[in-house]
Parts: structure tokens; sequence; C-alpha cells
């Protein structure tokens, strides 16, 4: 069965989908269906037509449904940030990328240009951009050799290839005599058609696929050219269906091909039904089947999750052990192989002539080096600045890896298990539901208690720094700033008669260096000030100018040099969800989230944090904090989990 659109189909939907141009985005959605299915789907107004759902599936499919899944009660954070930006927002474009498998979608919100990004190859992602390709925010960070998708990032597209439907007949000459590949495998690889229409081409034109391209005379060359404007053409006027063999759907494609001339076909006014009903009805079967029962003992659904867990941990760490033993019983012709890409690497090759010349790899990745070979039935992806003791050395450590996850999920399971004995034994008591904290003034704001029992506050932005120094910084309070751009206006509230210990300081200006610019450039130190409240003015001198948020400080500054930044995120006694430096968050909460610069966005980050937080509170959790929530406590930039605790 199918699992992706091609690049084929990409280039039809979006020609379909070209009427969508001028609707306004109304709602944004991205549903979870507790499977591997992952969907964003945009609701949209266009005057004259309705309402109508795009739904996006990163990796495989992007069409308008009939069929949508429910959004969920609580909107995940990436939809949040969509809305943020996006909502009521106007298409003004969707355009798909050099006959590739990306469509971009532009917006306008006034004067404002936004986008998202659709990578609807494996394993896929969504990508939400300014006017500069600046990435907002990826639905999936993603970091690797050559390609980094994170915020703040520019987004690069791939290098431009060869495009089927603009091709010239010089052009398709030109690329048959630099291919060493068969006739087919170029149609497929190099014009970026994929393996079925790469063989329906051939089909049509009746010529041996397996023909070498540098055995092609110029006759032949110029009659490819108009087999693929004859297949191509068909785009034009397509007739979408959905094959079948037996009574089971096995393609979706936008107009018929000889390979399924005796298949069973259903047909569709548009390209976008053919798809709902392949992929969409699939998805939404799939979505009820996964439901999870409402009615079940949290214990029992974490137990389900455990041994589910458990399977892959033991199918993925036998998987990778006999990849390991594949490389070392073939040791010898896998020697051979990396040695000669190696040298022809050296002697200035190209990555398609290195596969064109060797059947046996599959595929190559220029930008990790690699190449795939398949041994002993498996896909195995090698890569060549390794000899084939450390190539193997990479499946038995990740081997080893997933096994110390399994040994843990073990562990974790037999806990489970016995919790769920416990709960058999002691009689049920209805425990009142814990009552949702009241608000306080400051909670719109940054802020924790010291140590000491001070309340510190610091400000989300100009407005509210501003806010803070106007209402509520009085004589005997402290005022602190990191020295770097970027930062929170810090105050300490300073009750009467109160001593200011060392230990105070040190914890706001703690407080102050991690929610400046420090910890999203990745530093680990930085410096700040203190100074007195009568130090602290707006009033410019001649010729000066004071931005929103800026103030100017009169006097001998109070300098604090490599301040350490660090974070925790805690829930208190009484269900607040507090977060400031360590120190001061452990002596008041207990429950514990220890962070630091690192790798997860907010989002990630605020998700991870709220799993534990549930774990340890149960269904508690829903009264005291969501992720949006925790992750107003979040620095600016990306973090990683240090530790947790209590």
């Amino acid at each position: 069965m199918k699992q992706a659109m091609t690049s084929i189909d990409v280039a039809v939907i979006v020609s379909e989908l070209q009427h969508l141009v001028g609707s306004r985005i109304e709602k944004i959605y991205k549903t979870d269906t507790g499977t591997d299915i992952e969907q964003i789907r945009l609701n949209l107004y266009l005057f004259g037509e309705g309402r109508s759902d795009l739904v996006i599936t990163p990796g495989a499919y992007v069409c308008l449904t009939a069929h949508p899944l429910p959004g969920p009660k609580t909107p995940a954070m990436f939809a949040m940030t969509l809305r943020k930006y996006l909502s009521h927002g106007r298409i003004v474009s969707i355009e798909q990328y050099d006959f590739d498998r990306i469509i971009e979608i532009k917006t306008m919100r006034g004067e404002v240009e936004n986008g998202l990004i659709l990578e609807l190859f494996p394993p896929g992602n969504v990508i939400l951009v300014n006017h500069e390709q600046k990435i907002i925010l990826p639905l999936h960070p993603v970091t690797f050799r050559g390609r980094r998708i994170r915020s703040g990032e520019v987004y690069k597209l791939p290098d431009m290839q060869s495009n089927p439907v603009e091709i010239t007949k010089d052009g398709l000459s030109a690329l048959f005599s630099e291919s060493d590949m068969s006739l087919v495998k170029t149609l497929a690889t190099r014009l970026n058609m994929g393996g079925v229409i790469a063989e329906e081409v051939c089909s049509h034109l009746g010529i041996d696929k397996n023909t070498g391209c540098q055995d092609l005379s110029d006759e032949v060359v110029e009659t490819v050219h108009r087999g693929i404007a004859h297949v191509f053409g068909q785009m034009a006027n397509p007739k979408p269906h959905i094959t079948y063999k037996d009574e089971n759907k096995i393609d979706v494609l936008p107009f018929e091909i000889s390979r399924y001339t005796d298949r069973t076909k259903r047909y569709f006014n548009t390209f976008s039904e053919a798809l709902d009903e392949f992929f969409g009805v699939a998805a939404k079967e799939q979505a009820i089947e996964k439901k999870p029962d409402r009615k079940q003992n949290p214990l029992e659904h974490r137990l389900t999750q455990q041994e589910n867990a458990i399977r892959k941990f033991e199918h993925d760490k036998s998987d990778l052990s006999a990849k390991a033993e594949a490389v070392y019983t073939h040791y010898q012709p896998v020697d051979e192989l990396l040695g000669l890409v190696r040298q022809e690497l050296a002697d200035g090759r190209t990555w398609d002539e290195i596969r064109a010349e060797h059947s046996e790899i599959k595929r190559t990745d220029p930008r990790n080096r690699t190449i795939t070979i398949e041994l002993d039935g498996m896909s195995i992806p090698l890569d060549t600045g390794k000899n084939v003791p450390q190539n193997a050395q990479v499946f038995y450590d990740r081997s080893k890896k997933i096994g110390s996850k399994l040994d843990g999920a073990v562990r974790a399971i037999e806990n489970t298990r016995e919790l769920l004995k416990e709960r058999v034994k002691k009689p049920k008591t209805k425990m009142p539901a814990p009552k949702r904290p009241k608000p306080r003034w400051y909670d719109q704001y940054r802020w924790f208690r010291t140590s000491d029992g001070l309340l510190v506050i610091g400000g989300r932005g100009a407005t509210s720094n501003e806010e803070i120094v106007k209402k509520y910084l009085e004589k005997r309070d402290i005022f602190m700033h990191s020295q770097a751009p970027g930062a929170p206006v810090t105050i300490i509230k300073v009750d009467k008669g109160a001593e200011v210990s060392e230990q105070t300081i040190a914890e706001a200006a703690q407080f102050a260096i991690s929610y400046s610019s420090i910890w999203k450039s990745g530093q680990y130190t930085g410096d700040c000030y203190w100074v007195n409240p009568d130090q602290v003015s707006k009033t410019p001198e001649h010729g000066e100018f004071v931005s929103k948020g800026a103030f100017i400080i009169r006097g001998t500054r109070n300098y604090l040099k490599d301040v350490s930044v660090g974070l925790a995120i805690g829930i208190t006694s009484d269900l607040h969800l507090i977060g400031g430096p360590v120190s001061a968050v452990s002596n008041h909460a207990k429950n514990v989230v220890e962070i630091v610069p690192g790798r997860f966005n907010q989002n990630d980050i605020a998700k991870k944090i709220y799993r534990i937080f549930s774990d340890a509170l149960g269904r508690s959790i829903k009264v005291v904090a969501s992720p949006d929530q925790i992750a107003k406590f979040l620095p600016p930039g990306e973090s990683d989990i240090k530790s947790k605790g209590k």
C-alpha cells in the first residue's frame, strides 16, 4: 500500500489547491491520534465557497478532507503558535518547490507575511517561517550534519534537481550522457519521477528499462523526451482514482498507468477526494481503533504503553544486532566497497556517479557521507569515513543503548505491576479534588521567592519592564539587570525590616542572567549588576533617547561577574507552579525539574516537564499546570532537562 505522495502527486494537488488562494485561515489544530499519525489541520473560509479543512500529515500527504480528526480539548503548543502567527491571515500562494515533495504556503495578515513549509518526504515536517525564511518554529526540530531546522535558523531548501516537466531535449541528452545508470534508474532518481512513473515512461515507449543511458542514440533520446511529455501531459487532464488488489487499496494516482490496466479502480472528481479516501479514511479508522478507553485505570494504561515500548525495544535491539553481525559476516565485500567509494570520492567523482557505478549501493547521503546497501535482506547505512569494525560498532553501540532502555523499561513495568497489586489491595477512597490556586498580582510576570522568602519579579518584555518599575519599584527594593541585552528588569521586593542576604542577591542575579539572551546563545555564565531604586530613571540627558523597556542608571553599579545560568520549574505544596533559580525553587517546591541550555525548544521541553509532573501528581496536574503554563516559566531559546527531584 502506498505510504506517501510522490513528486507528481504533489504537483497535481498543488495545482488543484490554487482555488484556496485568497481564503482566510480561521482555526488551526494539531491532532495526535495516539498512533504514529500526526496531523495539522487548517480550517479555511473562502468567500462564495464556505469552509473547508486542509489536512497535512508530515511525510505523507496533504489534501482537503471530509474526514477531519477531532481536535484535542487542550490545543497543542505547536498549534497555538501557528494560530498566533497565521490565524485570520489570508493564503496568498501555494507552490511546489522544484518538483520536489515540498510545498510552501505563504500567508499575509495585514502587512506581515509568514509561511508554512510542508515537507512531505519521510520523516516529514511542518515549519513556520517568516518573510525572510527564518524559522519561527518547526514541528520537529532537526539537527544533523549539513541540516539544522530549529527556531532562529534560516530554512534552507534542498539543491534544485532536473525537472521532468520543464526539461528540454538537449537537457535530457546531457543528463543521459553523464549517467552510468540504466534508463529507468536515471529517470527515477535524476529526474525525481520515482520508480512507478519511470517504468510507465519506459513501458509507454516500449524501450527496455534496463538499457544503459549512454547507449541511447539521439533519436531514442528524442523519443524518450516525447514519452516524458506524454506521461506528464496527463497532469493537465487528471483522472484521479484509487487502484485495488482484490478489495484492498494499493495505490492512489492522478492519472492512469499501464501497470494497473487490469486492476479495479474507483474514480473521483478531484485528486484531493481520492487522497482523502485513500489516506484520510485510513487515518480516521486507525484513530478510532487506537482511541484510549477513558474508563481505563491510568496504571493499566501505563502498563499497556510500557508493554508496547518493551516490544519495540526488543525488536530494535535485535534488528541492530543483526545488522552489526551482517556487516561482519560480509566483511570482505563491505571493506572493498568502502575502500572503492573513499578512493572515488578522493578522485573527485560525484555521489551520483558512485551510486551508478556500484549496483549494490541503494542510496547515498552526501550530507552525512553514507551509503546504504542491502545485506541479508536488511537495508544497512554505512559511514564511508569508517572501516568495517567501526561501522559494525555503531550498530552494536545503538543496540547496547536500546538494551539499557529495555532494562529500564522492564524495571518500570515491574514497578507498575506492583502498584496495580497495591491498588487492588487498598479500598478505594474518594479523594477530594484539588482546588485550582487563586491567581496573585505577580503571576502575570516572571517571579520566584528566594530561599529567604523575598519575592523577586521580572518583566516578560518591554511593556512589563516599564510596568513593574513604574508600579512596583519601591525605595527599599533592589533593581537588577543583566549586562547582556534582551534581559528582563528584575526587582527584589524587600519587606519592611527585612535583611537582604548574599544568597538572595545571588539567586536574583541567576534569575536575571537565565532569562536574558545569554541562555538563548548557549552560554553558561554572564555578568549583571544591581542598584538602588533612586538610581533608576526614565529621564534622558539632552540628546539621549531611552527606548521602551530600557532605563538610565546613574551612579555606581554593583557588579556580579560570571553568574551561572540555571533554572528549575517546580510545584509547591499549595499547588502553585513556580520557576527560578534551582536553590530557591528546591526550597519551596515538592516536585522540581532542573533545566540547562540545550537542544529542545520551549514547546518540547514544556511537554517533557509536564509529563514528569503528571507522573508525580496524576490528575492533579490538570488544575496546577499545562504545557502552555509551564512554557511561561521557561527561558528564551532551547533547553535540556538536567535533573528531576523530590
